[in-house]
């Protein structure tokens, strides 16, 4: 098989290598800098202990091939004004992209007192990796970045999101040779198959093959030539191999690869965009094998440090105690040439200041990576004009997620370039496939007859399906994080899949809206739970876990929402605030069968706009003369649950027509805690004046009972609160009997208020006994006719 390699030109005139490789030197200087000195930024004296930081933090290995890479691409934004920007996968060397970033001069427009001078560059130095200063990856303060690479697995997808509907932006991804280990990652290199060279930008994947993790080989070094290229042939790419390690070698080739690869793009861009040629291309990707830790120390106190694993982190220690390790440290600095490269104030040559790009144009300073410069609002259509028609509480039925899926229709018609809809082969089974009467599934592999029959695939489709959760979230992240606006929908159980992904872009929200006041506002994060625990009795006990939420609810409560609305219409609410909202994380639980519908719009806005509430209607603890003090308090969170609890409530009014039942719904999860643990939390007043400060609380959930415990537990109290919700109890179930098997049943809901209100004492006693003869009797009726009794399926709210 022929390597894609272009014949070995010499692209660089000697005077262009020269200056490249002189800016080379200065990034790697900057990078040993940072890991090491705190004082004596060039070296001006010699090195003295003193001048060493005490914790030698950072990792040098991935760095040169990083700060490489990065002046190469500036080299080609400047002969054909490209518009780039630039992903570290291995975000751990951010020393390589921190230094080019520097010296293009935005970090110091930026942080004025990092400025292009001897003191600016050594608080440069100082502050990397130190308390409360500069972090150790490519995190939200550093300048041009939209990926951290601190968990590994997500550059590559995070660089195709970043294209979708940009078709001037090309985005060069390094992706490590650990990372592509990665599950995410190794299945992230199939996002070719949905970029569409009409519409979309372009990404240019680089594999940093520099052969070792942190202690322990890469499986992609390890394996031939031939195979390794078979594997990204297999992939949908034309690799090109650029490997050594002679600098003046590598200039040369990266230069004539890189070039290539930039033309190549350009070409089936122009042949998609003129010609019309709409079939997938092979898009080039590049292959790039250096030395771990590539120009520093060959060894150390005799063990192989160049080449080998010894690289990643900090090559040499022990400055303050070990003088031999000192001298070689300075040795190991000074043959970068740091005062042919710098002036007498610190600052970059003339000559090589110029080779970078200017304005905007410049990665670091590319209006793509703060997209919020770049957002626009969406075009909404008003959300009441799909209301569900609710002429009485709890008296018809309606798929809720549906209602969801044709208002998401006109988004996406309204919003043709800049939202997009993203789901792990649901968007039917999750019921919105309304979207489909607009656009359908961009598919760019191959087409079959049959597809034509239903199929719902298309060239220029715009909603994404890929049984990847962790591609199709990092999509929309890069998507978001560029400026622009989506909804990403899946299965409850398996959104666990993305729990730690979900960490991460918390996290990147957390200090962008604390602590990085330049980067403006992106859309929310919008993520929807369907196909619901409740709702998983045909699939069973490995599609039952409500779990997901619980991890939310442990992040910033600065970024992160839960919402659980009961019905249609208070989801087409709370959807319509997550769609406007910036810098959140919103988590919407709402489940896709046909449900009852309590709440006419009206209700549902005020309901959703409090986040929770008294249900009047459901209540009966108002009597108009006398002070509003129920006997116990019916609380639920959750659709189904919601149905459940209002069952029960039908029992005890008609068992018990002297029993005050106060009915309170919670939408907004986060309504429960205190107001100052988070903002949408109630006072104790008006939580007390919900709850009351004493009577019985039954708390319906929808997830796993100990989260409510969770965020109540400062308020008054609280061991009145009793929570019933999920236990692990499941298995191929009917609805109901799913149900009593973790007790968020109607009938154990009533036992529960009979035990807790002591006004019911022994004369309740019969009614107990007749909730467990039912629950019995639903039980048999289950195991023998497979189904619910039709009194419970079709049950409606009575009053």
């Amino acid at each position: 098989m022929v390597v894609a390699t272009p014949p070995q030109t010499k692209p660089l005139t000697d005077e262009e290598l020269r200056k490249m490789h002189a800016y080379w030197r200065a990034c790697n200087y900057l990078a040993v800098g940072m890991i090491y000195l705190r004082d004596n930024p060039l070296l001006r004296e010699p090195l003295k202990p003193e001048h060493v930081k005490y914790r030698l933090l950072g990792h040098w290995g991935a760095s040169p091939a990083l700060s490489f890479t990065y002046i190469h691409c500036n080299r080609l934004i400047k002969k054909y004004d490209l518009d780039m920007i630039f992903v570290a996968g291995p975000g751990h060397g951010a020393p390589g992209v921190l230094g080019p970033v520097y010296l293009e001069g935005t970090y110091s427009e930026i942080y004025p007192d990092k400025s292009e001078d001897l003191e600016g560059m050594q608080r440069f130095f100082k502050q990397f990796s130190f308390p409360g200063h500069i972090g150790s990856h490519v995190t939200p303060e550093t300048p041009g970045s939209i990926h951290e690479g601190g968990e590994l697995g997500y550059s590559i997808s995070h660089a195709y999101g970043a294209v979708l509907d940009n078709p001037d932006l090309i985005v060069t991804c390094v992706a490590g040779d650990g990372e592509a280990e990665t599950g995410p990652l190794a299945t992230s290199w199939h996002s070719n198959k949905f970029i569409n060279p009409a519409r979309d930008g372009a990404v240019l994947p680089i594999l940093n093959l520099n052969g070792y993790k942190i202690a322990n080989p890469t499986i992609l070094s390890r394996i031939s030539h031939e195979e390794l290229e078979a594997l990204f042939r297999g992939y949908g790419y034309t690799p090109y191999f650029v490997e050594g390690s002679d600098p003046v070698e590598m200039h040369q080739k990266m230069a004539a690869v890189m070039e290539e690869c930039v033309l190549k793009i350009k070409e089936i861009q122009r042949e998609a965009r003129i010609n019309g040629n709409l079939d997938r291309p092979r898009w080039p990707m590049i292959v790039l094998r250096t030395p771990k830790g590539w120009t520093g120390p060959k060894d150390v106190d005799g063990h192989k440090v160049e080449g080998f694993w010894r690289a990643h982190q900090v090559p040499m220690g022990g400055m303050h105690s070990n003088p031999e390790h000192l001298r070689r440290l300075e040795e190991w600095m000074r043959s970068y040439g740091p005062d042919e490269l710098f002036d007498e104030n610190g600052t970059l040559i003339p000559e090589l200041k110029e080779l970078a790009p200017v304005g905007h144009r410049r990665m670091s300073d590319n209006l793509h990576a703060n997209g919020g410069m770049l957002r626009k609002a969406l075009k909404m259509p008003d959300f009441r004009d799909y209301a569900i028609d609710v002429p009485k509480p709890g008296s018809v039925e309606f798929e809720n997620t549906k209602a969801l899926g044709i208002f998401m229709r006109d988004i996406m018609r309204d919003n043709p370039t800049n939202f997009r809809l993203m789901g792990p082969d649901e968007t039917a089974s999750n019921r919105l496939n309304p979207v489909y009467e607009v656009t359908k599934k961009v598919w760019m592999a191959d087409f079959l007859p049959e597809d034509l029959d239903g199929g719902e695939l298309s060239r220029d489709g715009r909603v994404m399906e890929m049984l990847s959760e962790h591609t199709l979230q990092g999509w929309l992240e890069g998507y978001l994080l560029t400026g622009r606006h989506g909804f990403f929908h899946t299965y409850e159980a398996f959104a666990h899949v993305v729990s730690s992904m979900f960490n991460q872009h918390a996290k990147w929200l957390d200090i962008c809206k604390n602590h990085v006041p330049w980067r403006r506002s992106v859309s929310s994060l919008n993520i929807l739970l369907s196909s619901l625990v409740w709702r998983q009795d045909h699939n069973g006990f490995s599609h039952q876990d409500p779990g997901y939420v619980d991890l939310v609810t442990n992040k910033s409560p600065d970024v992160v929402r839960v919402y659980f609305p009961p019905d249609a219409n208070c989801l087409l609410s709370v959807a319509d605030h997550c769609f406007r909202s910036v810098d959140y994380i919103n988590v919407i639980v709402s489940d896709k069968q046909m449900h009852l519908q309590y709440l006419n719009m009206d209700e549902a806005v005020k309901h959703c706009t409090k986040g929770i509430g008294i249900w009047d209607w459901a209540s009966n603890d108002d009597c108009g003369t006398e002070p509003d003090i129920p006997d116990v308090v019916m609380a639920c969170c959750g659709d189904i649950v919601t149905k459940e609890s209002l069952a029960a409530t039908a029992i005890l009014r008609e068992e018990f027509p002297y029993l005050k039942v106060r009915f309170v719904n919670v939408v907004d999860l986060f309504t429960l805690m205190s107001e100052g643990e988070h903002p949408h939390g109630l006072s104790n007043r008006d939580f007390d004046s919900l709850f009351t400060p004493d009577k019985p609380v039954i708390f319906n959930f929808h997830g796993y009972p100990w989260l409510i415990h969770k965020l109540v537990y400062r308020r008054s109290n609280q061991e009145r609160i009793h929570v019933r919700g999920y236990k692990e109890q499941g298995n191929i179930n009917t609805p109901l009997e799913l149900a009593i098997n973790n007790e968020i049943d109607r009938f154990n809901l009533v036992i529960d208020v009979i035990d807790r209100v002591p006004k019911l004492g022994s004369a309740a006693a019969h009614v107990k006994e007749k909730m467990k003869n039912k629950i019995i009797e639903c039980l048999n009726y289950a195991h023998t006719e497979g189904k619910d009794q039709d009194e419970i399926t079709h049950w409606k709210w009575p009053y």
